[in-house]
């Protein structure tokens, strides 16, 4: 019996022995594993606290900026406006953004009655009272002036952007470019054929908004040419689409408009414009897409020509606001600082123009 109990005894020892030694080794192993985890998972912890380190910082840096959201006194009602056919892209990408934003603010573009769109009926809208804000592809002129003072209020003109005048003609036409001396002289019915700019010898057809409609101008208002008629060998479109479709088919045809509305077309090319003939500058960033590439590969605009001033015709984008002490001047001032925002001016280059700030 003495001899049984010891064996139990000696049993009971060796498996608390082992069970002992399985439990610290089982302790051990665990101890193991986390710290090769520990040092494995180490980069990672500090690259998420650098991450959102950098994240604070970005959002630091982002509240600093101006954008929709910190724009005062923009009146919470529904407005009209009008004007420029170039503005097109800004309507869809920005003005869109701004009322998501701001979705106390509600703009609807209003089309002329009896006139094409453009920033010369957009600013007759505005001096009639159909509009609450106009905006313009081109400086007001001194008529429009006189005519707001006539009425009991002034017209402002705030820049928000830049543009520039692209020239183009049918794709099968082989000349190097224009100056803006030989395209004025087009326009004043002057050069009449092709051969005289160093093309082939085929008449001229140039296509233009009526000037009272126009959305860019050729002949700025600092220009000694200011004024000027056309020559009777201009055929009138009611609109830029209108003119590029008629180019498409006329051999001779040139036309003149906003870059951003016609650089990016297939069915045109723009011709390089220079204030000198050994001066000449794209509207296009080079290289030029081929017609044939198009539209699996578009021309885009030269935007660092406009910004930095090499492109010789360039036009600003305004902002027209009655000022009237009224409505109207209230929207008018609150629009053009939403576009002069940071977030505004960002916007601005995304829909294909250049910023002022």
């Amino acid at each position: 019996m003495d001899n049984t109990n010891q064996r139990r005894a000696l049993i009971n020892s060796e498996i608390s022995l082992f069970l002992r030694g399985l439990i610290i080794g089982k302790v051990l192993t665990l101890m193991v594993i986390g710290g090769l985890l520990w040092w494995l998972l180490k980069p990672n912890l500090l690259s998420r606290n650098s991450v959102n380190s950098s994240n604070q910082n970005f959002n630091r840096v982002s509240k600093n900026e101006s954008s929709f959201q910190t724009v005062a006194d923009v009146p919470p009602a529904s407005f009209n406006y009008g004007g420029s056919t170039a503005w097109a892209s800004i309507r869809q990408l920005v003005d869109s953004q701004i009322q998501s934003d701001r979705p106390e603010l509600q703009l609807r573009y209003v089309n002329p009655v009896n006139a094409s769109p453009g920033s010369s009926s957009g600013i007759r809208m505005l001096l009639d009272g159909k509009l609450d804000f106009a905006q313009s592809s081109r400086p007001l002129t001194d008529e429009e002036k006189a005519t707001a003072k006539e009425r009991g209020f002034t017209l402002e003109q705030r820049q928000v952007g830049r543009d520039g005048i692209a020239v183009v003609v049918n794709p099968s036409l082989n000349v190097p470019g224009l100056t803006v001396d030989q395209l004025q002289q087009i326009y004043l019915g002057k050069i009449t054929n092709w051969n005289q700019v160093g093309g082939p010898n085929l008449p001229i057809t140039a296509f233009s908004q009526r000037p009272e409609d126009a959305d860019t101008v050729i002949f700025p208002s600092n220009s000694e040419l200011k004024g000027q008629a056309f020559g009777s060998n201009v055929q009138y479109v009611y609109s830029a689409t209108e003119a590029v479709r008629q180019l498409s088919k006329t051999p001779g045809g040139v036309y003149y408009a906003s870059a951003r509305s016609v650089v990016f077309q297939c069915s045109v090319k723009a011709l390089p414009l220079g204030n000198t003939s050994g001066q000449l500058i794209p509207a296009y960033r080079e290289p030029m897409v081929a017609p044939e590439q198009c539209p699996r590969q578009r021309n885009q605009l030269n935007t660092q020509a406009i910004k930095n001033g090499s492109y010789p015709m360039i036009a600003n984008l305004f902002v027209i606001i009655k000022q009237n002490k009224g409505r109207e001047q209230q929207i008018g001032n609150a629009y053009a600082n939403l576009l002069l925002t940071d977030q505004g001016q960002r916007a601005i280059e995304q829909a294909g123009f250049v910023g002022v700030r």
